[in-house]
C-alpha cells in the first residue's frame, strides 16, 4: 500500500479541510460561525459545503431562529471515520 493511499480528495482544499476540523471539536457549527472562522465568502463555503455533504460526510440541518434562517452543520460517523483515516495518512506521509 502507497503512503498516500488513505489521503482523501474529498479533504483536499483548505476550507473543506477548515470545515472538517472544526466541526470535529464542535457538536455543530452554524453557517456564519464557519465563514468567520474560515474567512471564506458565502459562496465559497457553501460549494465546500455541498461537497462534504454529497459525500454523506456532513449532516445539515435548516431551521428559524426568531425570523432568521439558520444552517448548522455537524459531522456524520462516516465523515469522522474518514477525517481521522485522512489525517492519519497525512501524519505517516509527513513522519516519512
Amino acid at each position: 500500500m502507497s503512503l498516500i493511499d488513505n489521503i482523501n480528495k474529498a479533504f483536499d482544499h483548505r476550507i473543506r479541510l477548515g470545515i472538517m476540523s472544526i466541526l470535529m471539536v464542535n457538536d455543530y457549527a452554524d453557517f456564519n460561525m464557519l465563514k468567520e472562522m474560515l474567512g471564506a465568502t458565502d459562496g465559497n463555503l457553501a460549494s465546500h459545503t455541498k461537497a462534504l455533504e454529497k459525500e454523506t460526510y456532513i449532516k445539515v440541518e435548516k431551521q428559524f431562529i426568531g425570523r432568521k434562517p439558520n444552517t448548522r452543520y455537524s459531522t456524520t460517523p462516516l465523515g469522522k471515520a474518514a477525517f481521522k483515516k485522512h489525517i492519519n495518512a497525512l501524519e505517516k506521509l509527513i513522519g516519512k
